[in-house]
């Protein structure tokens, strides 16, 4: 085999590996992005790392911006225009934890833990419903196909808008499912419009959880329920143990919170605004197994992701700033096993509200 023929080879096997390492490999969702196929929402390209600066800057005077409510949703919304396709990319299309079931796959236990919201709300075929905070709309299209319920969902971010509308008319669920772009602490629905409200793990992007409350509890009808999954500290947070508030702090700054909730309040909160509270529970306790292993697991796809962000970012396919936004996502990931490790945080504090009639 003379030296031409050796360099073709050994080039058409390097440019095949390149290809397989960029646009096959990735994906945790085999259906929703890969590699390639990274945005930033509607930042444009040459402004994401501008957008990534403009986020932490909100952390450089942490109390003014989070009294300051009407600075939050654009705080928030940046955020989803940074890592909207990271996370598909990388987690999938449902944007919240589960725990882990033995002999379950993840998507079984996070459909499972989808289904148990709907369930909870009592609803029938043909019944209105709203997810408050519906992300790319992964649990709306399980909810939608388990419960024949029409949903309704709302969010912030108008690039989630499109990934929402595109998935659910691929799914063959758009006649079930329908997304708007929208505050949900001032909805564009009049009062009494839904059988039932449903919030996973979402709420705990508001600067105030009772006026996000208030505005469910306005547009639910009468004896009609709401459940919300809640990001909270436990009963095992203590405020005056440095590592404990390093790690609550570690999780606020890169999962766009404006500040974190006790799971003490939640009730309270809701009965202020008016709601019945029909049960509380932590559903990450015992027997349930850890929600946080897969954050764990995924340690190895961190290193081969960062791997692959970075080759695009130096071949001019993903933006500057690309890599700045995965590392964040990755130091949030530890924050958040940690909070698991110790038990100072549960991201599904489970409330069921009815609205009385």
């Amino acid at each position: 085999m003379d030296f031409l023929t050796l360099f073709f080879t050994a080039s058409l096997l390097a440019g095949g590996g390149l290809y397989w390492f960029l646009c096959i490999l990735g994906s945790a969702e085999q259906k929703g992005k890969r590699a390639v196929q990274l945005s930033f929402g509607s930042l444009a390209k040459e402004k994401v790392q501008e957008g990534y600066k403009q986020y932490w800057s909100f952390f450089r005077c942490p109390k003014e911006n989070i009294n300051t409510a009407d600075k939050v949703p654009a705080f928030v919304d940046t955020f989803y225009n940074l890592v909207t396709d990271m996370y598909e990319w990388g987690w999938g299309q449902s944007f919240h934890f589960s725990p882990s079931i033995p002999g379950k796959s993840h998507r079984d236990a996070t459909r499972m833990h989808e289904e148990m919201a709907v369930d909870l709300l009592g609803v029938k075929p043909g019944s209105r419903i709203l997810d408050a905070g519906c992300g790319v709309g992964g649990p709306m299209r399980t909810i939608a196909a388990h419960s024949g319920a029409n949903v309704v969902g709302i969010t912030i971010n108008e690039y989630q808008v499109k990934r929402a509308r595109a998935h659910n008319k691929k799914a063959r669920l758009d006649s079930l499912c329908e997304v708007v772009c929208g505050n949900f602490l001032e909805m564009p629905f009049a009062d009494n419009t839904f059988d039932g409200v449903y919030s996973i793990e979402a709420t705990c992007h508001a600067p105030k959880l009772e006026e996000v409350y208030k505005e469910i509890y306005r547009v639910l009808k009468p004896g009609s329920f709401y459940v919300s999954y809640e990001w909270v500290t436990t009963e095992l947070y203590n405020s005056n143990n440095p590592e404990h508030v390093e790690i609550i702090q570690g999780i606020e700054r890169g999962d766009a919170l404006p500040g974190l909730r006790s799971y003490k309040d939640i009730g309270g909160i809701a009965r202020k605004v008016g709601f019945e509270v029909v049960k509380e529970k932590n559903l990450a306790k015992p027997p349930a197994k850890p929600w946080w292993t897969r954050l764990k697991m995924g340690k190895i796809a961190y290193w081969r992701n960062h791997i692959l962000v970075t080759v695009l970012a130096w071949l001019g396919i993903a933006p500057k700033g690309a890599v700045d936004v995965h590392d964040m996502l990755f130091v949030t990931a530890d924050y958040l096993s940690k909070g698991g490790d110790t038990g100072i945080f549960t991201p599904m504090h489970m409330i069921l509200c009815r609205k009385p009639e």
